[in-house]
């Protein structure tokens, strides 16, 4: 069929017309196009012919088309931070926003127009989707929500308190340091809670034996929990088809790198594929009222891997840590909108799983130090728990020219601080000396009550004297050799007279309004490190 014809109007090929209008209905512009897309059918049947002085408007209007159905043809890409999530057009060497170098990654950007399978399957897994509209703030009403108790005492405090329903939390942690077995373990717990435990990286039948070796035969939980839900699956549409199905009470994700969405092209674990998972898993747990826990993986770095905006979606951050040949595992909140980031939580690893310590100071002190040089008991608090640590120290002549300066568990920037302090201010020349400092127990902690202790072991160690038993101590250690007041000081004197010490040093600030007669342990107030280093070495 000719272009032109004699009549100098204009006819479509059959074959391209086709094309223009197949084009059109890709790009479901709505109403619009409609009188285009008659017009085109039209065309196609011959039925009605352009006159001459539209033929410059029709060929613009087919270049037009034409142009954008190939740049639509492409994949639309785009370069995203792997640590910290700040997206860029093109290539970047240095991420402005995070300063680090070579993290840029090339990411596919999934359509617009295509994001609706995971949208639409966790809308359509809600059973109580809530119609949003604006509200004035005085008629929001003010009442607290229900917390789910976990039957974990060590849990429930880290996250304020119990579960939040509705909310979303990340609990994160090095590869076998018993993020699963946290988990699993804690959903046996809940037998009045139907459970859908989704697995990405285990099977069922490996699933079903660590249930076995965590569950006792005498309790007989494994045989009861007939609530506890197991899903093998990766695709988080399937994962929504069975929520929508089963109607579970609560939900846990391990891991959030092993999902995969249809709306990304990319592979599992990417940053694309992170982001739009939990997302889609953000509007579930909102809409429905479901919470759920996503157990995620962390970087060689000690960060969570994935974007950044993974740990702003979530409502919850806990980090599980602890040294793989300790015994002991910290689990410890980075973020809670629902409570306090200074709670801490102390498990023992046990073959039968986890096992939650209530006392944590008579697991952390060693049972005999007495005639042990470079020991030194202090009274921490980890948000509001007090418990006695044991600090050790090592001083040695420096074997080469550079000494070294090792802390375990403790800050390194602060150990060195508290060696000048002890120089300038005391007169101990440590120039030449080798100094390694570790908090026993493989524990981190970061009070400032520390101070006095650390300073303690490295001169007892240095002038290789024992402290005597029964002395613990508590104080922040400024930069001119003043011992400064810490908080809740009743809270660690009651600890240390809990636990049979007979004297404490505490900072001289802190007798101000302190009721000393109701304490039996004996209190030694001082000023500056000087008075405490007289007090145990005389």
């Amino acid at each position: 069929m000719s272009t032109f014809d004699r009549r100098s109007k204009v006819r479509l090929s059959e074959k391209k017309t086709k094309f223009y209008l197949s084009f059109l209905e890709r790009l479901r512009v709505g109403e619009r196009s409609s009188g285009m897309r008659e017009y085109l059918r039209l065309k196609v049947k011959g039925s009605v012919n352009l006159e001459r002085k539209n033929k410059l408007i029709y060929f613009v209007l087919c270049s037009v088309c034409t142009t954008f159905a190939i740049i639509m043809a492409k994949d639309k890409t785009m370069y995203v931070c792997e640590n910290c999530g700040q997206e860029s057009a093109k290539w970047i060497g240095k991420c402005p926003s995070c300063g680090q170098w070579n993290t840029f990654k090339e990411i596919k950007v999934a359509d617009t127009r295509k994001q609706v399978t995971a949208t639409s399957a966790a809308a359509s897994a809600g059973r109580q989707l809530r119609e949003n509209k604006v509200l004035r703030l005085r008629d929001i009403s003010a009442h607290d929500d229900p917390r789910i108790d976990m039957h974990d005492e060590e849990l429930n405090r880290v996250l304020g308190g119990g579960l939040v329903p509705g909310s979303i939390v990340l609990l994160g942690g090095e590869p076998g340091i018993g993020k699963s077995t946290l988990s699993l373990q804690t959903m046996l717990n809940l037998p009045e809670k139907k459970v859908l435990y989704v697995s990405g990286e285990e099977s069922a039948h490996q699933l079903k034996m660590r249930a076995e070796r965590l569950t006792s035969p005498q309790q007989g939980r494994l045989e009861g929990s007939e609530g506890f839900l197991i899903l093998c699956e990766n695709s988080l549409e399937a994962i929504f088809d069975h929520i929508k199905e089963v109607q579970p009470e609560l939900v846990v994700i391990d891991s959030i790198q092993t999902i995969s969405t249809e709306d990304v092209e990319s592979s599992a674990g990417s940053i694309a594929q992170v982001r739009e998972c939990a997302s889609a898993l953000l509007r579930f747990a909102k809409t429905s009222g479901v919470p759920v826990i996503l157990i995620g993986h962390i970087t060689k770095e000690g960060t969570l891997a994935g974007p950044k905006i993974l740990e702003h979606i979530v409502d919850t951050v806990i980090q599980f840590e602890g040294d793989q040949h300790y015994m002991y595992r910290i689990l410890r909140s980075i973020k809670n909108r629902f409570g306090s980031t200074s709670e801490l939580g102390i498990y023992e690893m046990q073959q039968t799983g986890l096992r939650q310590v209530s006392n944590p100071s008579e697991l952390l002190l060693t049972e005999d130090h007495e005639g042990l040089s470079g020991v030194a008991i202090s009274s921490a608090i980890e948000g509001i728990r007090p418990f006695l640590v044991e600090t050790q120290a090592l001083v040695s002549t420096a074997a080469y020219g550079t000494p070294q300066r090792s802390a375990t568990g403790f800050d390194q920037r602060r150990l060195n601080m508290l060696l000048a302090v002890l120089e300038k201010r005391v007169g101990f020349k440590l120039m030449q000396k080798d100094v390694f400092l570790n908090i026993a127990g493989g524990l981190r902690v970061t009070d400032m009550a520390m101070d006095l202790s650390v300073i303690a072991a490295v001169l007892s160690s240095n002038v290789d004297t024992p402290i005597e038993s029964g002395w613990c101590m508590a104080g922040e250690v400024g930069l001119s050799g003043e011992v400064r007041p810490v908080a809740r000081i009743e809270q660690r004197i009651a600890e240390a007279e809990k636990l049979g010490f007979s004297h404490i040093i505490i900072p001289k600030y802190n007798l101000s309004g302190l009721n000393r007669k109701k304490f039996k342990i004996e209190l030694v107030p001082v000023r500056k490190v000087e008075e405490a280093l007289r007090a145990l070495f005389g």
